[in-house]
């Protein structure tokens, strides 16, 4: 039987790596946004700072977390807005099945195009102009277009068994083989 309250979930950070002096940084990145999709509701939300007591509430209510990278990113970035301890929660993390498939790292971006015909719309770096300068609806807008391509990844795998990724060695798109 599949979980009932399937949470898709992506976050924006206010700060860059180099900022933070590298990965090691993560709890010091912040959050500017965090969206979530809920298939038991059919609908996103927009967590702001001051509202990420309720996004790690729905993230604790969910039967599964699905994300891109959100296990060694996502939730380190989150983990010092709150004492519960996230990295328990049940996650499918999408990066994680195709990096140990295939034993390297393939980005959102990649996937979402090969995969599905569509490219994301703007990147870290941009989110993070948008931080700076105000822009809150377009950075709101970019992490949630993050979620739906997340969600959308996460159907097609679990509908048809694989993503499809560009295989520079072949130099061709290829199949990486799922199971979820």
């Amino acid at each position: 039987m599949s979980p009932q309250n399937i949470v898709v979930f992506d976050l924006e950070t206010q700060r860059d790596f180099a900022e933070v002096g590298g990965r090691s940084g993560l709890a010091l990145m912040g959050v500017s946004v965090g969206v979530t999709y809920s298939y038991r509701d059919n609908r996103f939300r927009h967590y702001f700072e001051h509202e990420l007591d309720r996004l790690v509430e729905e993230l604790r209510q969910s039967d599964l977390v699905v994300g891109f990278n959100v296990r060694h990113f996502d939730y380190h970035v989150l983990q010092p807005y709150t004492d519960f301890p996230l990295h328990t929660l049940p996650t499918l993390d999408i990066l994680e099945h195709v990096h140990r498939a295939l034993g390297f790292r393939v980005k959102l971006d990649t996937l979402a195009k090969h995969t599905l015909g569509i490219t994301k719309g703007g990147n870290g770096l941009l989110a993070l102009r948008w931080w700076r300068t105000g822009q809150l609806d377009l950075l709101r807008d970019y992490c949630q277009q993050d979620v739906e391509i997340t969600r959308r990844l996460y159907e097609f795998g679990r509908d048809n068994g694989y993503l499809v990724y560009w295989d520079n060695r072949l130099n061709r798109p290829a199949r990486v083989y799922v199971s979820w």
